[in-house]
């Protein structure tokens, strides 16, 4: 069992209240993977003031040496790969897969991250009168706040940490206490790749003592979140009266469309991948899937052989495809909704039972589900469930997938399986989804490019990852000067 204190001024430190709690295996609730520092709101303020005081020394830097020091972060992740997804499947339940390709992405991120320092920056800008110069710097915000959910426990964290860092933010990050190891591990390659003490700090504890802090305390000029709507609304109301700048990245009900001339084959594959990767615990899974009637048959037997073959088990097994869900409460939620859609007349094709065979006993286990005959009535068609169901609706044609994929109040990723290019770029054109795969998986992210929802998928403001990310960790100063005299 690892102990992990709160990282708060560059120090490793103990709750203010001298409180401690642990975290088990999801696939094997006999194992403590670690304790923890319980921090609250004492804490919080340490960490806000302590980030106060680092701010203008680390801000004064360029974003070339900033960049170096993420530079050399990313060489510590890699180096300890192995290591750190090990760690990450104990604590998160994703296979061991899974977990080495998240831990590689968020050494990219700050890989990434680190060389885009050499292009931060103004620019200039002609000016309509002789011996004058306009041009525009692009400077750092202040104290920053981050509150980072379980699902993804090193890489959302990285990826909102290296753009706020490269900017010259100091920050404070909270993880989820689910799964807040990865996030503690990133502080400790931080200060060992050189960053100044007090520039990031993290503080694992409370949702509302913590996170409310960080919400309310007049020195968090920016917060970034990641996690449900309920969460992200109350913060953003929390925000609003000292017009801090805001960041919500929130659920999705994420649609994959299959027309009749699809390669169904290909379909069933992207939806197996989409739906069951990760446990479905992602916020980009693929939750529904809209077939045309003329091919509902062969695809859902399609889907429905490849679901009931997906090996279910402790992701540091071999040969495991989907792991357990994250603990009791997320389980217990997928039951939820499963039974409330049989009650409402869905039909059970695939699983819904949970696993206790051996082993599997000792873990949140839950057998990939597939449900037929929904309707978009039903409440599993419109609310996220965030574990491995998948719902199949039938469409008449394209025009009905469409109005069908719109029907709900969020828009995070959508997907279409099709050889049809013109309907491929329709879609591309009026589906409501801040990203849209074309023949992809409706999960996966590319790290270069923008990623963000619309409705109540996002506040819709400023993107997250790609170059595009430091606009909502800094500003734009324009500096007029006359030479001319």
């Amino acid at each position: 069992m690892r102990t992990y204190q709160n990282f708060i001024g560059g120090e490793w430190t103990p709750a203010s209240s001298g409180k401690t709690f642990s975290n088990i295996n999801p696939a094997d609730t006999r194992e403590t993977v670690a304790q923890y520092a319980a921090g609250g709101q004492a804490d919080a303020v340490a960490a806000i003031e302590a980030a106060k005081k680092s701010f203008p020394a680390w801000a004064a830097l360029t974003p070339v040496a900033r960049g170096r020091i993420l530079g050399k972060a990313s060489q510590l992740l890699e180096a300890r790969k192995a290591e750190l997804a090990e760690l990450l499947t104990r604590e998160e339940g994703k296979t061991l897969a899974e977990a080495t390709g998240e831990v590689q992405r968020a050494a990219d991120i700050f890989r990434f991250f680190g060389g885009l320092g050499y292009t931060l920056g103004g620019q200039t800008i002609p000016h309509d009168l002789p011996g004058n110069l306009l041009f525009t710097r692009r400077e750092p915000l202040g104290v920053v706040g981050l509150i980072t959910p379980w699902n993804f426990p090193v890489a959302i964290p990285a990826w909102k940490l290296a753009p706020a860092l490269l900017c010259g933010n100091a920050v404070v990050l909270k993880p989820a206490s689910q799964a807040p190891a990865l996030a503690l591990e990133l502080a400790k390659a931080l200060a060992e790749a050189g960053l100044p003490k007090g520039v990031l700090n993290v503080v694992v504890g409370d949702g509302r003592a913590v996170g409310g802090e960080l919400a309310n305390h007049p020195s968090i000029v920016a917060l970034s979140f990641t996690g449900s709507y309920p969460i992200g609304r109350q913060i953003y109301q929390q925000l609003a009266p000292r017009m801090a700048r805001a960041q919500m990245e929130m659920g999705g009900k994420n649609p994959t469309i299959v027309l009749a001339d699809a390669d169904l084959d290909l379909a069933a594959t992207l939806v197996i991948r989409a739906g069951f990767g990760l446990t479905g615990q992602a916020c980009t899974a693929t939750s529904r899937v809209l077939v045309e009637k003329s091919v509902l048959a062969a695809f859902t037997e399609k889907l429905t052989t490849r679901a009931c073959a997906l090996k279910v088990g402790n992701g540091l097994t071999a040969g495991i495809d989907m792991g357990p869900a994250v603990n009791q409460s997320e389980l217990d939620g997928n039951f939820a909704h499963l039974e409330g859609a049989l009650k409402e007349g869905a039909e059970l094709l695939c699983g819904g039972g949970r696993l206790r065979d051996g082993d599997l006993a000792h873990g949140f286990f839950m057998q990939p589900t597939v449900l037929g005959g929904v309707t978009p009535q039903m409440k599993i068609a419109s609310e996220e469930v965030f574990g491995p169901v998948v719902a199949v609706l039938a469409v008449e044609n394209f025009d009905e997938a469409l109005a069908v994929a719109n029907g709900v109040d969020v828009g995070l990723s959508a997907s279409i399986v099709t050889r049809d290019l013109k309907k491929a770029m329709l879609y591309a054109e009026r589906i409501e989804a801040g990203v849209v795969k074309i023949n992809q998986i409706s999960t996966g992210l590319a790290l270069q490019a923008p990623f963000g929802g619309v409705k109540k998928s996002s506040t819709d403001s400023f993107k997250e990852q790609g170059a595009g990310a430091v606009e909502f960790y800094s500003r734009i100063k324009t500096v007029y000067l006359d030479y001319s005299a």
